[in-house]
């Protein structure tokens, strides 16, 4: 019995590789493919290589070159990836990619033929002198495949051998740069990387709670250039920021603004480059948005790595249980997981005290960075918590708490076309969402790059209806304040570009109507919580 099997399983195997022969498939003598990656950035170069990088919004990828001109890296940021940067995507990149790789592969090589048709520079010198840095990440999309795609892409560019350098986002400071290499992850690398981060996410909270309010067109575009400014000298000489601050506030503190005109209130998630990119990439959103009426609430950068943080929290939570994983009785061998919760605590803790220390010296008032824990539990019953892709749950949690605490008058994700994970959430979840919460105005949209026309016109669609909610917060704080039909009173702190009006709905104006003196609303924003209560049974 045991002989025919071994006869049979003979032929089996002869046939086999007939079959392969006759089909071309015969591995015999072949090797695993294997992509060669030039990496090696020496510090005998640093002097003549210039870093190129690019990717989050305008404000940061600015600061963050100022930042890392201040440790002696010869830098420079791209310009805001656009349509002719997407066309050099296509034309280089292989099909059925996502608008991130598209638009930043084809920004890249977009730049290079700059340096080499326009700057006359040879393709030699640009491979000698130039390298691009992107982060990378592994989960379930082509983010992983990034870096592939931007060497197949300058090969076939012509640029065969530039230099991508790439950083895993869970790795951080623990990647290995080599001995003699000129690019150093040590701490004051990470400290000028942040303070960078920090500063971009402040001056853009500030931009889009002023911008809409403006009395002057384009004053607070011109105060926000200065400040900028300001601050990428600062950090490239390594000043101190102190009075750079104080500068930037004097500047903000002269915009002149009215706070009373009723808009609505609008969010804007989904897959992280789309939301953040302020170009072509999401068909200028975040612009479109401010002029068809509408206040925008942007996403900020330090709430991704506040994010990365509690993940890292919950993970080491989960793995301290599990008995014989990692080798050890209880997991993490060779590690102290007290000691790992600790420090990402601690890490949690101080990024929330720098940037609110940092947002008030130059006047952001009254803006909270997001509470992760909060965000994990209220989406967890919809969207598992150890699912990890794109924004995970944090999309879920978002549009929860936007309508349950009155956020924002509408909700927008947006998510590049064919976004896995993205996709599977706006289009799957979210449904499940606004059906249990119908005051939800919830708006998912797909960009390709050459669909404009159909993006806007969905969104001007759902922005009436957020309008209409808007005027109905507005009518109801002028009733409960008594100035229904009645003139607001003048000098008020709605005239105040860095006053922040406390929270009772989402409409902006509505909130500082609910502040002025007079109707059942009669409480100090900024008072004790006994305070508040006594004055509501008063009135």
């Amino acid at each position: 019995m045991a002989m025919e099997k071994n006869m049979l399983e003979d032929e089996l195997r002869k046939f086999q590789e007939e079959q392969e022969k006759e089909l071309g498939l015969d591995q015999a003598g072949k090797h695993q493919w294997f992509d060669p990656v030039p990496r090696r950035f020496l510090a005998k170069d640093k002097a003549s290589t210039t870093i190129l990088f690019g990717g989050l919004t305008m404000a940061h990828d600015y600061l963050v070159e100022g930042a890392l001109s201040g440790l002696g890296y010869r830098v420079r940021h791209m310009d805001c990836p656009d349509s002719e940067s997407l066309r050099y995507g296509k034309e280089f990149g292989n099909r059925g990619q996502c608008n991130p790789t598209y638009f930043t592969v084809g920004n890249l090589i977009k730049y290079l033929h700059h340096l080499r048709d326009v700057e006359g520079k040879s393709k030699e010198e640009i491979i000698s002198n130039y390298l691009f840095v992107t982060s990378g990440s592994c989960g379930p999309c082509r983010f992983g495949t990034y870096v592939t795609e931007y060497r197949k892409a300058l090969r076939d560019a012509g640029f065969d051998g530039f230099r991508v350098l790439l950083f895993q986002q869970t790795d951080g400071l623990k990647q290995a740069t080599g001995g003699e290499s000129a690019l150093k992850l040590d701490t004051s690398f990470f400290i000028s990387f942040l303070k960078a981060v920090l500063l971009g996410d402040i001056l853009n909270a500030i931009g889009y709670r002023i911008r809409p309010y403006e009395v002057k067109e384009g004053s607070t575009d011109a105060a926000l250039a200065r400040c900028k400014e300001l601050m990428h000298d600062a950090l490239s000489r390594r000043k101190s920021l102190i009075p750079t601050f104080i500068r930037c506030r004097k500047e903000l503190k002269a915009v002149k603004v009215d706070r009373t005109r009723v808009k609505p209130k609008v969010s804007i998630i989904g897959e992280f480059w789309a939301m953040t990119t302020e170009g072509d990439g999401n068909y200028h959103l975040q612009k479109f948005l401010e002029t068809e009426g509408a206040e925008v609430e942007v996403q900020s950068v330090t709430a991704w790595i506040l994010f990365l943080i509690w993940s890292g929290l919950y993970d080491t939570r989960k793995r301290m249980s599990l008995r014989k994983a990692d080798a050890g009785g209880k997991g993490l061998k060779g590690k102290n997981p007290v000691a790992t919760l600790l420090m990402l605590a601690l890490a949690d803790r101080g990024i929330r005290l720098i940037f609110q220390t940092y947002a008030r010296m130059i006047g952001l008032r009254g803006y909270h960075l997001p509470d992760m824990e909060e965000i994990a539990r209220v989406a967890n019953d919809h969207y598992n918590n150890q699912l990890r892709g794109g924004e995970g749950h944090m999309e879920v949690g978002k549009l929860i708490l936007n309508v349950v605490k009155r956020k924002v008058n509408m909700t927008i994700s947006v998510k590049p076309f064919g976004c896995m994970p993205s996709s599977g959430v706006s289009d799957g979840v979210q449904s499940l969402i606004t059906e249990r919460y119908p005051d939800a105005i919830f708006l998912p949209i797909e960009t390709t790059g050459d669909g404009a026309i159909n993006v806007y016109s969905r969104v001007q669609m759902m922005l009436f209806k957020a309008k209409q909610a808007a005027q109905k917060e507005f009518d109801e704080a002028l009733t409960r304040k008594g100035y229904a039909g009645e003139p607001l009173p003048s000098g008020s702190t709605a005239n105040n570009p860095l006053h922040a009006s406390r929270h009772f709905v989402a409409c902006t104006a509505a909130n500082a109507v609910y502040e002025m003196p007079g109707g059942y609303f009669n409480w100090r924003p900024f008072g004790t919580k006994k305070k508040r209560m006594e004055n509501a049974k008063q009135n």
